[in-house]
């Protein structure tokens, strides 16, 4: 068992998931790991989520410190950028797992299909 923010988890699984679990967080984390993007560039590269979920998820994975939210003032605009922090890219390894199982999964299920 183990507690994370007073919650109990049952397995190393779900702590895991507790990070990166849900629909958008694993794939915020796949782009950002090859260096910084900003926001805007993040919601074209992901064009189906919105733009209340991409600010929760970006909130809550800089929160658990998986993020780094870094915002620039030199110039107007505003410009904010997010990269992996070195926690983060402890996850580089789950990510390229599962990564690697996206790829393969549509030749290995009939179920699915690859555009």
């Amino acid at each position: 068992m183990y507690t994370i923010d007073d919650k109990a988890y049952p397995c190393c699984t779900s702590v895991t998931m507790r990070f990166i679990g849900g629909k958008w967080k694993a794939v915020i984390l796949f782009h950002l790991i090859d260096g910084a993007k900003r926001y805007n560039e993040l919601r074209k590269i992901i064009p189906t989520i919105t733009e209340r979920t991409l600010s929760l998820q970006l909130k809550q994975l800089e929160e658990d410190d998986i993020i780094n939210r870094k915002v620039f003032t030199e110039k107007p605009p505003l410009m904010v950028e997010y990269t992996l922090t070195d926690f983060g890219k402890t996850l580089l390894p789950v990510l390229e797992a599962i990564t690697d199982w996206g790829r393969t999964a549509p030749e290995r299920s009939k179920k699915i299909i690859r555009n």
